[in-house]
């Protein structure tokens, strides 16, 4: 089995950008083996960061809503753009005794910025 088959196990068609005769950025389907690799290995490491950070959240050192911003690639300032929720007040709650207290209304801002349910909100996924 091919490292990048490894990696991309969801089914859809791999794409990748070039650049054409023009200079414009265009999708190709097959991508020289440097850039599959490369692609394959950011993809690796983004799991494993995301494994600790869901180890992290077990073991109440992160809120659950830590997990889904990492696993949706977002930065603490797009997930407060996306709630609509002040930057700081999002970093508090990544503190699991803050998350604990967090009024139904917050979470929906939440749920609806992570397009995840409450009832994932509150935990994560067992791998």
């Amino acid at each position: 089995m091919e490292l990048e088959d490894e990696i991309f196990n969801d089914g859809l068609p791999k794409a990748y950008y070039k650049h054409d005769d023009n200079g414009q950025y265009v999708l190709e389907t097959d991508a020289p083996w440097a850039e599959k690799v490369s692609c394959a290995l950011i993809i690796s490491g983004n799991r494993a960061n995301l494994e600790e950070i869901r180890k992290a959240v077990l073991a109440g050192q992160k809120s659950p809503i830590y997990y889904y911003m990492e696993m949706r690639q977002l930065t603490s300032g797009m997930l407060a753009k996306a709630a609509g929720i002040a930057v700081f007040r999002v970093k508090r709650h990544f503190r699991p005794e803050i998350f604990a207290k967090l009024k139904p209304s917050v979470l929906n801002r939440y749920t609806n910025a992570l397009r995840v349910t409450l009832e994932e909100l509150k935990t994560v996924p067992n791998i």
